[in-house]
Formats: structure tokens, C-alpha cells, sequence
């Protein structure tokens, strides 16, 4: 058999990916304001992606970035589409803040964000959650169990749900192959809600020992029905899932040529975001406070990554048993603890390929840029399910371990509500989710 073209790379080309991935997370703590301008951030990741492109290019190995650059547009629109199309929708008005009505809403949430993705479920439900709460004093424990499970963990079952599984999708994981996951997702999930009702009851009975009045009959009413504005949105959404299933099963159907299919699957999503923008009045997008910022920086920021990922995935496609990962445990915790602190979608990358390397050792001819023959596989599967797992749910670890939730932090201390620090916020996910990710690790990966 041919050695493939990537056995030839240097180690060497790993380090502009690594070397990218480091100043993601460390720029934005050291240098705060040069991370506000979006133009700053697309400088940053031409000087790391230009050189990579440039030797890709005169090694006459352009057609690795070509498919990397489709991947990056399809990424891109479909993250694009859902939050158009999420900031149609306003849920005016709240429910009762409760622990009972606050975590059925959480609820809604964990399977929300697999529908519309984390990012969606985390514009639509936050506001009336806050609303709901704002006679209670204490809430800061609510938007860390609201990031846990609406801007993370619920994401599970769905390729639309978190970026790393819409990755995946792309490289040919089966658009249903996601709901096997559905033992992790209702473990972390169900233990969340269970923890998270018992800890709000607890702080309620101190608010009322602790407050004249009672809070207890304050939080109980319905300061106004919850009812939905733009609407229609909703049709919109139903036809983003629609089209990106539809392409998945049916798009060699309709053309044979992969880049077609990624081309009509692109042109619909941006057709569905095309008519929100169209058919929504401006005044349900100022209420949700919509910018485009948001999502100008993803673009810029994934630019960087979609190019110096390239040579670094193709030598951990081929070199990936040198590590030493070997058992699905191993890449359950691997991918898990550095999505904690790095984007979670260009970490799954690095170790579904880091798998596709371990597997080609054991005698495997296998290939990151086809992860459909990798679910065939029977351990490919098992390595596939938790490099998932680790990268959806450990996102949860860091307010940078995924996009939504540095969102939702803003969010919430713009309308008073007192968050915890960055270590703050690692010392509640060491205590409430690592336990959990032990279970999850010991009952489906040991």
C-alpha cells in the first residue's frame, strides 16, 4: 500500500497549530484589550495560518487545504444560520423562580441546545431564566448549573448541537450516529438537574432565614406569562435540521460531488438566515441586544484554525500511537481536560485523529478526513464516542472551554447578577463535574 503523503511532514509542522491554540487561550487573559477588536484577532491568525497556507502550497498539497477550507465554510455558516436565527426569537416575560420551575427550564435547556446548538439555546433561555429570579438575591450558582448543562452538556445528541460533533458530521459521522450517546448525555445531565434542584432549595431556605419577608412566596409568582416573539423563527430553525440531515443522508443523491453537496448544503442555511433577517421586525433583535460581533469573531477566530490545523491532524492521523493513548478512557480524559482550556471543536480534531493514528498502528487503514469508516470500525467507535464526550462536556470545565459560556458570564453580571472568578468557576466545576466525568468514564470507557 502507498505511504500516505502526510507520513512524510515533520513533527516540526505540529507546532504553528499548538503554538495558535496557546495564544487562544493566553491572549485573552493577558492582553484584554487587544482581544476586544475582532480585526486584532483575524491579524493574529493570518500570522499564524499565512506561513502554514504558503508551505502547504509550494508542497503541492493544496487539496488538504482546499477541504479544509469547505469544512470552514460549511462551519461557519452553520454556526452563523443558528445565531440569526436564535436572535429572532425573544421569550418575553418569566416563570416563577422556583428551584422546581428553574430546573425544568434547565431541563428544556439540556435538550434544547441539541436542536439549535448551545449558543442558541443559551441566548433563548438565559433571559427569562434571570428574569424569573430577580427578587432572589443569590443566582450566580444558577448560571453556572445553566452553563453546564444549556451551554454544554445538553449539546450531546445532535451534530448541531456543539461545533466539535457539526465536525465530525462534516467528515462523514452518520447525522443519528450522535444519539448513542444519549447514556453519557442523560447521566451528566440527570445528575446535574438532581444536584442543581436540591442546591436551589437550600439557597432559598437561606434567603429566607436570612431576609425579612418571604421569599419563598415572592419567588412563586409569575411576574408575566412567557410568550414567544418571531415565532416564525422557529419554522426556520426546524429547517436548518432539515437541511443539514437531509444533506447527510440524501446529498449523494442529489450530486455526486462532495463539494456540491457542501455547496447546496451551505447555500440553504444561508438562504434560512437570509429570511430571518427578512421576515423579523428589528425590534425583537434589540430586545435580545443582537450584534454581529459575536459571531465576526468566531469567523476570525477559526480562520487561524482551519488552516494550521491541517499538516498538525495529518501527522497525528499517522503518528498518533507515539503518545501513548491506547484505551477509550484515556481519550475520553485526553480530549476532555485540554478542551477545558482550549476551543473544544479544534481539540476534538486533533484527537479523533490522535485515534485514526492508534487504530493505522493495530493494522488499520484508516483516515481523519473520512470518520465514517472510523464509526465502522468497532474500536473507532468507541474512541469516536469518547473523544465526544470529553470534548462536549469538559468544555464546561473553564469559562474558556467553550464559546456560549463566556457569552452567558457577560450576559449574566450585565443584569447585576455576582459571578465567580475564572479559578471561582474552576473550583465549582472540580467539585460538581469532574466526579461526574469519573462515573461517566468508569461506566462507558473504561
Amino acid at each position: 500500500m502507498t505511504e500516505p503523503a502526510s507520513a512524510g511532514l515533520p513533527l516540526w509542522t505540529v507546532l504553528p497549530f499548538a503554538a495558535y491554540l496557546a495564544a487562544l487561550a493566553l491572549v485573552p487573559l493577558a492582553l484584554p484589550r487587544f482581544w476586544e477588536s475582532n480585526l486584532n484577532k483575524l491579524a493574529m491568525a493570518a500570522v499564524f495560518s499565512v506561513p502554514v497556507a504558503a508551505g502547504l502550497w509550494r508542497a503541492g498539497l493544496t487539496p488538504w487545504l482546499a477541504h479544509s477550507a469547505g469544512e470552514y465554510a460549511a462551519f461557519i455558516a452553520l454556526l452563523g444560520t443558528l445565531f440569526v436565527i436564535a436572535g429572532g426569537v425573544h421569550l418575553n416575560g418569566s416563570l416563577a423562580g422556583t428551584p422546581l420551575q428553574n430546573t425544568q427550564l434547565l431541563a428544556v435547556g439540556a435538550v434544547l441546545a441539541s436542536l439549535v446548538g448551545t449558543t442558541g439555546a443559551s441566548m433563548l433561555l438565559l433571559p427569562p431564566l434571570l428574569r424569573a429570579n430577580e427578587s432572589r438575591r443569590s443566582k450566580g450558582h444558577m448560571v453556572i448549573f445553566f452553563i453546564f448543562i444549556v451551554s454544554n452538556g445538553g449539546g450531546m445528541l445532535t451534530p448541531l448541537g456543539d461545533p466539535p460533533l457539526y465536525l465530525g458530521f462534516l467528515r462523514g459521522v452518520p447525522f443519528l450516529w450522535t444519539l448513542r450517546l444519549l447514556g453519557p448525555w442523560a447521566l451528566v445531565n440527570g445528575a446535574l438537574l438532581l444536584i442543581f434542584n436540591v442546591l436551589d432549595q437550600r439557597v432559598l431556605e437561606r434567603e429566607e432565614r436570612e431576609r425579612p419577608g418571604s421569599q419563598l412566596e415572592e419567588a412563586q409568582r409569575v411576574k408575566e406569562p412567557l410568550r414567544v416573539e418571531g415565532g416564525r423563527n422557529l419554522a426556520y430553525l426546524a429547517g436548518v435540521l432539515g437541511v443539514v440531515y437531509g444533506m447527510g443522508q440524501y446529498g449523494a443523491r442529489l450530486h455526486p460531488d462532495p463539494r456540491v453537496q457542501l455547496a447546496i448544503q451551505v447555500g440553504g442555511m444561508a438562504a434560512l438566515a437570509a429570511l430571518s433577517l427578512l421576515t423579523t421586525p428589528s425590534s425583537i433583535r434589540r430586545a435580545n441586544h443582537f450584534s454581529w460581533a459575536p459571531i465576526l469573531e468566531v469567523a476570525a477566530v477559526f480562520a487561524g484554525v482551519f488552516v494550521t490545523m491541517v499538516p498538525a491532524l495529518k501527522v497525528l492521523e499517522t503518528r498518533g500511537a507515539l503518545l501513548g493513548l491506547s484505551r477509550p478512557w484515556h481519550f475520553f480524559w485526553a480530549s476532555g481536560l485540554l478542551s477545558s482550556v482550549l476551543d473544544n471543536a479544534p481539540t476534538y480534531l486533533a484527537f479523533v485523529s490522535l485515534a485514526v493514528g492508534v487504530l493505522n498502528q493495530g493494522g488499520a487503514h484508516l483516515t481523519a478526513d473520512d470518520l465514517g469508516q472510523v464509526v465502522a470500525h468497532p474500536l473507532g467507535a468507541v474512541y469516536l464516542a469518547a473523544v465526544s464526550c470529553g470534548a462536549v462536556f469538559m468544555g464546561a470545565n473553564t469559562y474558556i472551554g467553550n464559546g456560549p459560556n463566556f457569552m452567558v458570564k457577560a450576559m449574566a453580571e450585565r443584569r447585576g447578577v455576582v459571578m465567580p472568578s475564572f479559578f471561582g468557576y474552576v473550583a465549582w466545576s472540580a467539585a460538581v463535574l469532574l466526579p461526574l466525568f469519573v462515573l461517566v468514564a468508569l461506566v462507558f470507557f473504561a
